[in-house]
């Protein structure tokens, strides 16, 4: 398949290339940009610069990444857009991909950001002459963003070993699943949060998912294992209208040398046709890294598409690949995770919506890695994680080591820290320019062996984070 995108991209580049630009709209100045891009890159080739071009430029590129653990390497197409209004950015960002397993994803993401000239705040003073000069207390407060989002996706492989802490491999089976998720958020800053950095969200989804057995497997399908008491909503699906409220807060402390992402979230997940599956879900996640340098690793921009890699708001130029940084290298981080989901009297939280340890999870996070992807499945999780990352000499190769400590529950009462899972990983990553991260881990440490693990980032680095699939 990545050599039909490549032939299609070489033909269009070419092509757009030689095209006049008479009477063009704005969109098809970009494809006449990128195709003068095309041949001074690519037909007259250099290969760091037609690399970029394939894989990070704009408005059309070659999208790749590993769609979800198991369901292998995926390629296809994405196509990003801009329009600056008067006072409104719109970025646009479609892409679609697929993996040899029959396993696809489809989606539509657009930024809406004011561009109006930001308010300075000031500070006022007791008007007292300080004996020494005082610092700047003037500030450019950030802007709202608001996001509209549509994606669709298809997984043809999903393990499933049971629900809670005891489960075992035995118990392992297989499912496929199918779900669209529609909808939006909005991430709004408070003005007087100072250096806290703090930022009220606000999200608002439809839910849609289905599950089919998959007997193609070496072990059972799902159903053949289960029944919906041991696996709720195995037998029915129904839709979901999904709120969320939360804060987050992004303070940069002792000169840069400490940068805490701090967010409390709740959420409620409503089944309008079945209450009976209809829960809250709160959830703690409390991010710190201390970098070694100065330079810091170019965290998931939420003005940015996934598909996209721009410095600022209004750019989609990317990093080159070819430009080494040390982005991140150099970074100690420590992280605690805590997701407790409520149910009423009489209702149950469905299984597809749970959180998972072990490996990676659904959307692609690792935790346990020594265990095997979706190990550990229950309506409550906490996890304990510590990791190093350094660039190995001035490269965009990466070393990496990680120790994991977690447990899923039944019930929040189950959760504490006797009975941890614990997992310890070493292995490369590489971070070139916009390019998505790639990551190759070796784990060991728990009580089911070792487990090697490769991935690639689902988002080009620098983009935003797509919505969660659960």
């Amino acid at each position: 398949m990545l050599r039909i995108l490549l032939t299609i991209l070489l033909t269009a580049g070419t092509l757009l290339a030689q095209q006049a630009p008479q009477h063009e709209t704005a969109l098809g100045g970009e494809f006449r940009l990128e195709g003068d891009r095309f041949h001074d890159s690519c037909v007259q080739f250099s290969i760091a610069s037609c690399a970029d071009l394939l894989f990070t430029d704009h408005p059309l590129h070659i999208a790749v990444g590993s769609i979800a653990p198991q369901n292998g390497f995926g390629s296809g197409l994405a196509l990003v857009t801009h329009s600056d209004f008067k006072t409104w950015l719109f970025k646009s960002d479609t892409d679609v991909i697929g993996t040899a397993n029959g396993s696809w994803r489809v989606g539509t993401y657009m930024k809406i950001i004011p561009t109006t000239a930001p308010k300075i705040q000031p500070h006022i003073s007791t008007g007292q002459q300080p004996e020494q000069p005082l610092k700047s207390h003037l500030r450019v407060l950030d802007r709202p963003l608001f996001t509209i989002y549509a994606q669709a996706i298809s997984l043809t492989k999903l393990d499933f070993f049971g629900l809670g802490p005891g489960t075992s491999q035995a118990g392992r089976s297989f499912f496929g699943m199918r779900e669209t998720i529609t909808g939006g958020n909005a991430i709004v800053p408070i003005p007087m949060s100072n250096k806290l950095n703090l930022s009220f969200l606000g999200e608002m989804n439809g839910r849609f998912v289905s599950i089919r057995g998959d007997r193609d497997e070496s072990s059972p399908s799902i159903e053949q294992l289960y029944t919906p008491v041991t696996a709720p909503g195995l037998a029915t699906q129904p839709g979901f209208i999904q709120f969320g409220e939360g804060l987050r807060m992004k303070p940069v402390l002792f000169a840069g040398y400490l940068r805490l992402n701090y967010l409390a979230n709740l959420q409620q997940f409503v089944a309008p046709s079945n209450s009976s599956f209809s829960f809250r879900r709160f959830t703690a996640d409390l991010s710190h890294q201390v970098p070694l340098y100065r330079t810091t690793v170019p965290s998931p921009k939420d003005a940015n598409g996934p598909d996209e890699c721009g410095t600022d708001d209004k750019s989609l130029t990317c990093p080159s690949i070819k430009s080494i940084s040390r982005n991140r290298y150099g970074t100690l981080d420590f992280r605690f995770l805590l997701s407790e989901s409520i149910a009423s009297s009489g209702s149950v939280v469905p299984f597809y919506f749970d959180p998972t340890l072990g490996g990676a999870d659904i959307n692609g996070s690792a935790s346990l890695s020594s265990y095997q992807d979706y190990r550990f499945r229950g309506p409550d999780v906490m996890l304990f994680h510590a990791g190093l990352e350094h660039s190995i000499f001035s490269t965009p190769v990466g070393f990496i080591f990680g120790a994991d400590a977690g447990k899923v529950a039944l019930t929040r009462g189950e959760l504490g820290l006797d009975h941890l899972s614990h997992s310890f990983s070493t292995g490369l990553t590489l971070r070139a320019g916009g390019f998505p991260q790639v990551f190759l881990l070796f784990a060991w440490g728990g009580q089911e062996g070792t487990h090697t693990i490769g991935s690639l980032n689902t988002s080009l680095l620098g983009g935003s984070i797509r919505p969660s699939l659960y």
